[in-house]
């Protein structure tokens, strides 16, 4: 121990101190076996006591991505070979809610083996560590970045994903799979100018529509028809009890200008406000 008659002394001793209660303390281990799903924030992640996320019978319009993602977690579920996910197009139209859904249905199919860990699109670069870190555990997990879409110009980013999905140095765990939801089916945005560009103009579409191919699955939503809309909301209103006017849910529509799932979710919402309801 130092001298406490030495003034330097004295002063290096509390500078300790001090600098003993600025340091953060380091993250607490995530509970991999505990949760449902999870929020990675690219230092720890957090458990999620329960999976919010509609039944997959309630979500209409879209039988054949549907199908689609909800086989393919099922199987990542099981244990079996399974692909990681682009699911790109339309806005509203339940692309996140599909992912959510199908590892709710998986983990009710198979208690406890499947969760979903969702992060940040900023938290990419921890991609890898986080990727290790699910490869030590007995569980299957779903990766999920939702609504992700880089600048235009930035080809290090999607080069990184691409390189996490396939072909690098490092092999991904076989218990971990990504789902991903973009507007834009290469993710990253195009510009008309690059078709042209008089120096190899193939290859800048091409460099960011390779990112899209690295996905097993690449699954399309679209803009819904007026049958598609109109059954999506009899779907949630028959589950609550709801009844509806087909006018009034079309006019709904044209006062927001388009026709989608999160549409007829806004409507569905407003016929339980106005019948005293909470959901």
């Amino acid at each position: 121990m130092a001298d406490s008659g030495d003034p330097l002394a004295r002063i290096a001793d509390a500078l300790e101190r001090l600098g003993a209660h600025l340091v953060p303390p380091a993250p607490a281990a995530a509970q991999w076996l505990a949760h449902p799903a999870y929020v990675w924030d690219g230092r720890t992640a957090h458990g999620v006591e329960r999976l919010d996320a509609p039944a997959l019978r309630l979500l209409q319009g879209i039988e054949q991505q549907k199908e689609a993602v909800a086989g393919n977690v099922a199987r990542l579920a099981a244990g079996h070979a399974s692909h990681d996910m682009l699911l790109w197009g339309s806005r509203g139209m339940g692309k996140s809610a599909l992912v959510r859904a199908s590892v709710l249905a998986a983990a009710q199919a198979h208690p406890g083996a499947i969760a979903l860990v969702q992060v940040a699109p900023d938290a990419l670069s921890s991609l890898s560590a986080l990727f290790a870190m699910l490869g030590r555990v007995d569980r299957q997990f779903l990766t999920f970045i939702d609504d992700l879409g880089f600048e235009e110009g930035d080809l290090s980013g999607p080069r990184a994903l691409r390189s996490w999905l396939e072909g690098g140095v490092e092999a991904r765990p076989a218990n971990v799979r990504l789902a991903v939801t973009s507007n834009r089916r290469a993710i990253v945005g195009r510009s008309l100018g690059e078709q042209d560009d008089p120096i190899n103009p193939r290859d800048v579409v091409d460099d960011k529509l390779a990112l899209a191919d690295r996905f097993g699955l690449s699954i399309g939503f679209h803009a819904c028809s007026q049958d598609d809309y109109l059954a999506i909301i009899s779907g949630y209103a028959q589950e609550l009890g709801l009844s509806f006017e087909v006018g009034d849910a079309l006019e709904w529509s044209k006062r927001r200008g388009s026709r989608s799932g999160r549409i007829a979710w806004h409507y569905v919402h407003e016929l339980a406000g106005r019948a005293g309801m909470r959901v």
